[in-house]
C-alpha cells in the first residue's frame, strides 16, 4: 500500500475517534453530574470537530512548511497531499458529529 493511502486512512481514523471518544465521555459526565448525556455529546461533538481536526493532522508546522515548499518552491504535490490530509480529517470529524447526531435523532425515536 502507498504511504499516501496509509496516511490517508489514519488521518480519517484518529479524527473520527477523538470526536466519538471525547462525546462518550462527555456523555458519561453528563450522568455523573446529572445532566442530558446526549445534549450535552452532540455539544461537545459540534465543538471539537476542528479540534480533531488538528490532532489528526499532528505536527500542523510541518503541514505549513509542506505548503509554503509547495507555493514558493513549485511543488503543488505537496500542496494537492497536504490538502487530502485536510479533507479526510474534516471528513473523519464531520463522520462522527453526523454518527453523535444520528444517535440523538434514534434516541428520539425510542421514546416516542
Amino acid at each position: 500500500m502507498s504511504a499516501l493511502y496509509i496516511s490517508v486512512v489514519r488521518n480519517f481514523f484518529i479524527a473520527f475517534g477523538v470526536v466519538i471518544g471525547a462525546s462518550i465521555f462527555a456523555g458519561i459526565a453528563a450522568i455523573i453530574t446529572d445532566h442530558p448525556p446526549l445534549k450535552a455529546m452532540v455539544d461537545l461533538a459540534g465543538s471539537i470537530k476542528i479540534w480533531a481536526m488538528a490532532i489528526a493532522l499532528g505536527d500542523t508546522f510541518s503541514s505549513f512548511a509542506a505548503i509554503e515548499k509547495g507555493i514558493f518552491g513549485g511543488e503543488f504535490k505537496s500542496i494537492i497531499k497536504q490538502a487530502i490530509y485536510v479533507l479526510t480529517a474534516l471528513l473523519g470529524s464531520n463522520t462522527a458529529y453526523g454518527f453523535i447526531k444520528l444517535i440523538k435523532r434514534s434516541s428520539e425515536l425510542w421514546v416516542k
